[in-house]
């Protein structure tokens, strides 16, 4: 599978940032974890294509709440990213 990925802008990263600091409502944040949506936008797939990694163990997933939310490292997605890097290089040097 090929994951194209766009450069996020300065403005669009800063945003990012600023959601994902926020505060959970009991004085905690969650600044290492984030949530579908935030990672689906990093990433610019669809919230159900993350969750299909998550099922299938490409990502690893943390459940949270009775309802089964589901958040991700910020340092799992880093290397997620690294790994897509990696094998886009090795790919384009194949070519």
């Amino acid at each position: 599978m090929i994951v194209r990925l766009r450069e996020v802008s300065y403005d669009e990263h800063e945003s990012i940032k600023e959601e994902i600091g926020k505060d959970m409502g009991n004085g905690e944040h969650m600044s290492d974890m984030m949530t579908v949506r935030e990672v689906a936008r990093l990433l610019h797939v669809h919230p159900n294509t993350l969750r299909r990694w998550s099922n299938n163990g490409r990502l690893k997933a943390y459940r949270i709440t009775a309802r089964g939310d589901r958040r991700f490292k910020r340092e799992e997605i880093a290397r997620f990213l690294a790994e897509l890097s990696e094998a886009r290089d090795s790919v384009g040097s194949l070519r």
